[in-house]
């Protein structure tokens, strides 16, 4: 993900090499005559940093782009004001890949080269003035990027933030949640436009159905050495077959009702209490074959009910 410019700023410049007439200059090449070698930029302290990120921009300004005295000068630069990028990482540091990811150092080099290609010296203005809204912003944007769990567009992204903002501040007013009414009045928007934002804040993280559920406020909490928490999975319910069964139901009641007492006797004795049909010819005083022939027409004529359309 790292451009060949970023490449080159991650390298410690290394200037031409200098000659023992000249180690206090950047050597022998002419076109850094009079240049102050520094062999360790990002050790230098932020005062000596600005001073000399002033000359060497005068001289960058000079010399022809893709020469190897442009490259030393360009390098040095970037190593010299490094701690921006670190100083500019710091309000990121609890987030996820904060400031100790190197992708973020990485994506805020890449704002500091932008910045030092775009800068001015002409222009009379500190060049941090210019290098820190650059830094800034690649890491935002690598944030914006990176972190969201589900992709959504900028517009979202950025007015999931205006909405955390708003919340708070009418929170802090008014001692209760915004609604989402109240919160399109204060950010100028209407009701449907605040409610995407809201679904859209979803998408910024997701959670594992396999993690265990944190218990919810104002519910009690576990007693010590019970069970652990249960995952969202085993609180989800599944299909449930006999709901397939429940219109059928229904629907014979009805007929059920319409039956004989022998006939709703059988049929009781028969799948209420799984009875065989000796058993049930027993029961009632009936051979099995009667039982059989009274169980089948019963059966037949609630089937055919079911299956009469209207």
């Amino acid at each position: 993900m790292t451009p060949t410019a970023t490449a080159e700023a991650t390298t410690p410049a290394t200037p031409p090499t200098p000659t023992p007439a000249s180690t206090g200059g950047a050597g022998s090449v002419p076109a850094l005559s009079g240049l102050p070698y520094v062999p360790s930029p990002r050790d230098l302290p932020t005062g000596d940093a600005r001073q000399l990120t002033r000359v060497f921009f005068e001289r960058l300004r000079s010399l022809e782009e893709g020469t190897h005295a442009y490259q030393y000068v360009r390098n040095t630069l970037i190593e010299m004001n490094i701690s921006l990028v670190h100083f500019a990482a710091r309000p990121f540091r609890d987030r996820p890949g904060g400031p100790e990811n190197e992708d973020v150092v990485q994506v805020g080099i890449i704002g500091l080269i932008k910045a030092i290609d775009r800068y001015d010296p002409e222009r009379n203005t500190q060049f941090t003035t210019l290098a820190m809204p650059y830094i800034t912003g690649e890491i935002k944007r690598h944030f914006r990027d990176t972190t969201w769990s589900v992709r959504v567009p900028r517009r979202l992204q950025e007015l999931r933030v205006e909405l955390a903002k708003a919340t708070e501040a009418l929170t802090s007013v008014s001692e209760h949640t915004p609604t989402p009414a109240e919160l399109a009045a204060h950010l100028g928007l209407t009701e449907d436009e605040v409610r995407q934002g809201m679904v859209a804040a979803n998408g910024y993280s997701t959670q594992s159905l396999d993690a265990p559920q944190q218990p919810t406020a104002g519910s009690a909490q576990a007693p010590a050495g019970a069970l652990a928490a249960r995952s969202l999975a085993e609180t989800l319910g599944d299909t449930d077959p006999a709901l397939e069964a429940v219109e059928d139901r229904h629907a014979l009641a009805p007929l059920l009702a319409d039956l004989d007492e022998r006939s709703t006797r059988i049929l009781q004795l028969r799948f209420g209490q799984e009875l065989t049909q000796a058993e049930i010819g027993a029961e009632l005083g009936l051979s099995q074959m009667q039982v059989s022939r009274l169980l089948s027409r019963t059966l037949g004529t609630l089937r055919a009910e079911l299956l009469h359309d209207d």
